[in-house]
């Protein structure tokens, strides 16, 4: 049978051993009467990792999201965002959806975005454009590979928009804090609101956080209800969390490191598509392919999985349940690969 290694998403892992047992004897209460324990616990622990005064326990990091968006603008609003960000395009239009805002795209490719082109857009209120409520902001940036912000970006950012606030979609954010050293706190600064999940790299089965001003997170709590995201004895899903938050941040060094040694084979592998592996910082290896969806198939065929985010864009996520041997085996996929793809005939 031919080895199969999972490289799709980080959320394909498993709930540790340790995960299993805090779950298995989590003390529990009723959450929508603010009474579970466990749940209290995490959420003050995750305010205070990222600095913030108040926290929320939620199902998942859209729902995280998509509160953000509720409490921080109005129907009509606009949010500027960078294009290929997950609330733009992974949530299924959910902040048309819910919220009835619209967003204001600018060019994200390099993993983050320009202050300038955030300005040019605000500036055009003058000209009769619609408010611009908010900026929301992905780090680390998923599709260009996981690329981590960098803190003093953040910081110009909020000074250029003035009193307009930002949401940060840290779906990802302590793969940034371990691959640049930069404290949560420190890249929360900046920002009003900040989300995190927990069933990613971290390996929590379920779960993400969402934190703010007090004020913001009492009101979250009430479109929390509305969106059907209040749970009960949900203790048993926090101290996985917990565990999550406590022992499985520093480990995620080990994904980065199995991400480049990826990258590196797929660039050896495919160096028509001039992939660079030094732009691998994190657990995501993404790289531009005229046939990625095809390309993708083929090495599934051969035990190695992963996926595609755009119709010419593959991925390629590490996590915890990747070994040095799944990666030895990748290599040997990639060493033996001759596609059936048809090569593109160069043009003038």
């Amino acid at each position: 049978m031919t080895r199969r290694v999972d490289l799709r998403s980080d959320t394909v892992t498993q709930p540790t051993p340790e995960m299993r047992a805090a779950m298995a004897s989590a003390v529990v209460g009723d959450d929508g009467y603010g009474e579970d324990p466990s749940v209290n616990a995490l959420e003050q622990y995750f305010a205070e990792l990222v600095g913030k005064p108040a926290a929320i326990f939620v199902p998942s990091g859209v729902m995280a999201n998509q509160l953000a968006v509720r409490v921080l603008t109005r129907p009509g609003d606009v949010i500027i965002a960078g294009r290929s960000q997950h609330v733009v395009s992974f949530e299924m239009g959910a902040s048309a959806r819910n919220s009835s805002v619209q967003f204001a795209t600018v060019d994200d490719n390099r993993g983050s975005f320009a202050v300038s082109d955030v300005v040019d857009i605000i500036d055009a209120q003058f000209d009769h454009q619609p408010d611009v409520a908010m900026v929301a902001v992905e780090n680390t940036h998923m599709p260009s590979g996981g690329v981590p912000w960098d803190v003093q970006e953040l910081h110009n950012l909020k000074r250029a928009i003035g009193e307009r606030t930002i949401h940060l979609d840290g779906a990802r954010l302590f793969n940034a804090v371990v691959a640049t050293g930069t404290s949560a706190a420190q890249y929360c600064a900046p920002v009003d609101t900040v989300m995190a999940c927990l069933s990613k790299g971290l390996c929590a089965p379920v779960g993400s956080l969402l934190a703010g001003p007090l004020e913001l997170m009492e009101r979250a709590r009430v479109e929390r209800k509305r969106l059907g995201g209040t749970m009960r004895q949900a203790g048993v899903l926090a101290a996985a969390g917990m565990v999550a938050l406590t022992s499985m941040i520093d480990r995620l060094a080990e994904d980065h490191v199995r991400a480049r040694q990826l990258a590196e084979l797929f660039s050896a592998t495919f160096p028509e598509v001039e992939y660079d592996p030094t732009t691998c910082r994190t657990n995501i290896v993404a790289f531009d392919h005229p046939q990625a969806r095809q390309l993708v198939q083929e090495l599934s065929t051969r035990g190695v999985e992963g996926g595609t985010v755009a119709p010419r864009r593959v991925r390629f996520v590490t996590h915890a349940d990747l070994s040095d041997e799944d990666v030895s085996y990748v290599a040997e996929v990639l060493g033996d690969f001759r596609s059936s793809m048809p090569k593109r005939i160069a043009t003038n």
